[in-house]
């Protein structure tokens, strides 16, 4: 699985963690990279959690089984037409509260709290 804009690596390291998945994050800022990996050999996590310095839009996510996406929409429209490329029939992509506006989500999920107060919305689309 790959989280793209991974931040502090949460997602990554939940991914491997609790279900045992092959997970790469990618993110840009130095600081975030550096806390995640911290994070990560912290809980012995260094053989299935994983972190990618650099630009998303400059990765290849084909061998990508579950794309996950926390983005603003002006990124989600440029990483859109990369994931169209790339990733193989049956992958899934789950985007946190901002839609792509090309593709149809097989299911969306509504938050209304998420236990500090803010609403949240999960789009599934599967390729």
């Amino acid at each position: 699985m790959y989280d793209l804009g991974s931040g502090d690596g949460r997602i990554v390291i939940m991914a491997a963690q609790k279900f045992h998945a092959e997970a790469y994050g990618v993110e840009l800022k130095k600081d975030l990279v550096k806390m995640s990996l911290e994070q990560i050999r912290k809980l012995g996590l260094e053989k299935t959690a994983h972190v990618i310095p650099g630009d998303l839009l400059k990765q290849n996510y084909s061998s990508g089984d579950l794309i996950t996406v926390y983005l603003l929409p002006v990124s989600n429209d440029k990483v859109q037409a990369l994931l169209d490329k790339q990733l193989k029939k049956g992958a899934r992509v789950v985007a946190h509260d901002f839609e792509f506006k090309n593709w149809t989500p097989e299911h969306v999920e509504s938050i209304e709290d998420d236990g500090e107060g803010r609403r949240h919305t999960l789009y599934l689309y599967r390729k």
